[in-house]
C-alpha cells in the first residue's frame, strides 16, 4: 500500500489545473475554411516533502509530466488532444490519453462535440484553483473525461445548458495495474478477486447555468447553477446492473479579481455487490482505492489574482475546502484542504501549495481512505510543481 500511495501522490501533484494556455507553434488560419493546428505542450517537475511518515528519500525534485498537445479550430470545426507521458520509477511508466475530441460549431454559442471529453458535472471541468486538486477529483467527479457525446446550447437569456450521453468510460493505457492506468478515477476490474469489479456504462448528464444578469456590471459576476448524473453499473461478478445517481449545486461570484466558486451535492451508487455494499473500487495514475457509496459532497474554492505585478508577472493566493461526508455509519468523513500560490510568468508556471488531508488515499492513507477511512489524523503535503509551457 506504501508504494501505492507514494505513485498517486506523484500522479495527482501533476494532473495539472488552471495552467495558462500559451500559443504554441501554430500552422494556418482560424479564421479560414482550412482552419489552424496548433501544436504545444509543457514539462513538469515537482518536489514534494510529506509529513506522514514517509521516506525522506520521497522528499526530492523530480521530474514529473511530458504533455502533447493538439488543437484544430476552424470557423465550423475544432477538436483537441492530451496526451500525458508521467515518471514514477521510470520514464513513461505511466501514460494516458487525457482527452481526444472533435466538435461542430452551429452558431456563436451552441456546439455539438464527440470523442473522450470532459463530463458536463459541476461548475466547470474543474472545481477549484489548486494544481493538486480537492477530494472530489479523487472520488471522479471534478476533472472527470469519459467517452460520447454533448450538446451545448445558449438561450437569449444567457442561460447555458449541456446535455450529454457517455457510452463509457475514457479508457484504460499504459501501466502496471489491471485497469487503472486512467487519468480519470473510473470504476474499475481489478487483479484482487476480494474487490468491487464494476465498469461503468450509459451515462446522461445534463447542466444548467444561470447568469444573474439583475446583479451583474463590469466590476461584478454571479451566476448558480445544477448538474445531474445517471449511469448503469455492471457489475462482473454477477452479470447484475446497478446505478450511479448524483446531483451538484454551485454558486459562481466574481468581484473584479476576486473568483469564489461553491460546490455541493450527493452521491449514490448501487453496484448490486452484495459482499460490498457500501464502497466501491476505483482506478486512476495507475492505482487502485476504495469510494464509499453514498454520501454528500463540497468545494469551497477562493482565489485572488495580482495581475501584472511585474513585467507580466502574476500572483493568485487560493484556497481551497473539500470533503466527503459518508452516509454509511462508521466512515469516517475525508477531507483535503490546500492553501497555495500560483506564479505566471511569461511560459513559466510555479505551484506553491500546502496540502492538510484526513481519510485520504493520495496523502497518508490507504485505499479504504474514501471508504470507511483510516486513523481520521490530519496529514500534510508541501507540494511545489515547476512547468514550462511550449
Amino acid at each position: 500500500m506504501k508504494k501505492i500511495c507514494q505513485q498517486i501522490s506523484f500522479g495527482l501533484c501533476v494532473a495539472g489545473l488552471n495552467i495558462p494556455s500559451f500559443a504554441g507553434i501554430t500552422f494556418g488560419n482560424a479564421e479560414s475554411d482550412t482552419g489552424a493546428l496548433t501544436i504545444s505542450g509543457a514539462l513538469r517537475g515537482s518536489y514534494t516533502d510529506k509529513h506522514y511518515g514517509e521516506a525522506a528519500s520521497d522528499q526530492k525534485i523530480k521530474f514529473d509530466t511530458a504533455i502533447l498537445n493538439l488543437a484544430y479550430e476552424s470557423p465550423k470545426w475544432f477538436g483537441k488532444l492530451d496526451y500525458r507521458c508521467y515518471q514514477y520509477d521510470q520514464l513513461c511508466d505511466f501514460s494516458t490519453l487525457v482527452y481526444a475530441y472533435a466538435g461542430y460549431h452551429i452558431n456563436a454559442t451552441d456546439n455539438i462535440t464527440l470523442g473522450l471529453q470532459p463530463v458536463p458535472f459541476g461548475p466547470s471541468r474543474y472545481w477549484d484553483s489548486s494544481f493538486y486538486e480537492g477530494i472530489n477529483n479523487t472520488m471522479g467527479l471534478e476533472d472527470a473525461l469519459n467517452l460520447g457525446a454533448s450538446y451545448h446550447f445558449e438561450l437569449p437569456s444567457k442561460t447555458q445548458f449541456d446535455l450529454a450521453y457517455f457510452a463509457t468510460d475514457g479508457g484504460n493505457y499504459h501501466g502496471k495495474s489491471k485497469d487503472s492506468a486512467r487519468y480519470t478515477a473510473n470504476l474499475v476490474q481489478t487483479s484482487d478477486p476480494a474487490t468491487t469489479q464494476l465498469s461503468e456504462k450509459n451515462m446522461w448528464i445534463a447542466r444548467v447555468e444561470q447568469p444573474l444578469s439583475f446583479l451583474n456590471n463590469d466590476d461584478f459576476k454571479m451566476s448558480v447553477g445544477g448538474s445531474y448524473w445517471y449511469s448503469e453499473i455492471e457489475n462482473k461478478k454477477n452479470a447484475q446492473d446497478g446505478s450511479r445517481k448524483a446531483w451538484s449545486l454551485f454558486g459562481k461570484l466574481n468581484y473584479q479579481n476576486l473568483n469564489i466558486v461553491l460546490t455541493g451535492g450527493k452521491l449514490d451508487i448501487n453496484s448490486k455487490d452484495t459482499t460490498h455494499p457500501y464502497s466501491s473500487t476505483l482506478g486512476s495514475f495507475d492505482s487502485e482505492y476504495d469510494l464509499a457509496n453514498k454520501g454528500y459532497f463540497y468545494t469551497l474554492d477562493t482565489t485572488y489574482t495580482f495581475k501584472n505585478v511585474r513585467d507580466h508577472l502574476n500572483i493568485t493566493p487560493y484556497l481551497v475546502i473539500s470533503g466527503y461526508d459518508k452516509k454509511q455509519q462508521g466512515f469516517a468523513t475525508s477531507q483535503r484542504n490546500i492553501v497555495g500560490l500560483a506564479w505566471d510568468y511569461k511560459k513559466i508556471s510555479l505551484y506553491t501549495e500546502y496540502v492538510m488531508s484526513k481519510n485520504d488515499p493520495f496523502i497518508g492513507g490507504s485505499s479504504s481512505s474514501l471508504a470507511a477511512g483510516n486513523d481520521n489524523k490530519w496529514n500534510k503535503l508541501v507540494n511545489v510543481v515547476l512547468s514550462y509551457n511550449f
